[in-house]
């Protein structure tokens, strides 16, 4: 019995490949994020629902990488984005970057299911040396076979290109009749990243939208000014201006009377 065949996904939306048992587990305690909770990332979450939406529909859809700063909203936007579409028959399965190399085991069978699946792989790069990325590439386009039509691959990356680049691949290129020939070394980084057909950006929060995903989540407080400087204290003690430290910082102070009097 195959792994995918141990799975019920009539009742089970999303699993995650176990490389000690050699099978994916369902996963029965989904992260509860809805898509209307996500503030800050509305480009971001358009595009996505568009290209989910064609390839539930059986159109033409792209995989797609999400890269960019942390915390963000990468993974958020991608738990959000199962929520809303699995009674739409979407599914998905998450992947480790290290277990990438039983791709081609794990998809194998899901063409004959009735489901369409988004393989996840979040916080995905590579270093110099490491082989794994090209089970990858075959299944974001095939080799003699192609993927299943039912089957795509969303990302998430602190990286671009996914994996390091460094000056000296840049030293290496060259300039031959006016025209700029890239080095190998940066053409097999760039290789990898363009199988991605859909490609979106995250950067950190400009202060007036991390602001308004923290008045998201403290509807009740009357002392807005109050609340935002203790937010931008917050946040600069952190260096960075996100949606993740939003969240922290209302875990942090949620529910605390005193909180703005200090």
């Amino acid at each position: 019995m195959t792994a995918e065949a141990m799975i019920d996904w009539t009742t089970t939306a999303a699993a995650v490949w176990r490389r000690h048992r050699q099978g994916l587990r369902a996963i029965r305690r989904l992260d509860p994020i809805q898509w209307q909770q996500l503030t800050g990332i509305a480009r971001q979450q358009q595009a996505l629902a568009r290209n989910t939406e064609r390839f539930l529909a059986g159109e033409p859809s792209n995989n797609v990488l999400l890269w960019g700063a942390r915390g963000t909203g990468k993974s958020s936007v991608i738990k959000a984005l199962l929520n809303r579409y699995r009674d739409h028959g979407l599914r998905m399965i998450e992947v480790d970057k290290d277990d990438l190399v039983n791709l081609p085991e794990i998809v194998d069978e899901l063409s004959e299911q009735p489901y369409h699946f988004v393989i996840f792989c979040d916080d995905l790069s590579f270093e110099t040396g490491e082989s794994a990325y090209k089970a990858l590439k075959s299944v974001l386009e095939g080799s003699l076979e192609l993927p299943p039509e039912n089957v795509r691959v969303y990302a998430t990356s602190n990286r671009r290109h996914l994996m390091p680049e460094y000056m000296a691949d840049n030293l290496n290129s060259e300039v031959r009749h006016g025209e700029l020939h890239p080095a190998e070394a940066i053409e097999e980084q760039v290789s990898l990243a363009d199988r991605f057909g859909l490609q979106l950006s995250f950067h950190p929060f400009p202060q007036d939208v991390y602001l308004a995903a923290v008045d998201a989540l403290f509807p009740e407080v009357d002392d807005r000014a109050a609340l935002h400087r203790l937010a931008i204290r917050f946040a600069t003690g952190r260096g960075v201006r996100s949606g993740r430290t939003a969240q922290q910082f209302y875990r942090q102070y949620a529910g605390d009377p005193t909180a703005l009097t200090e």
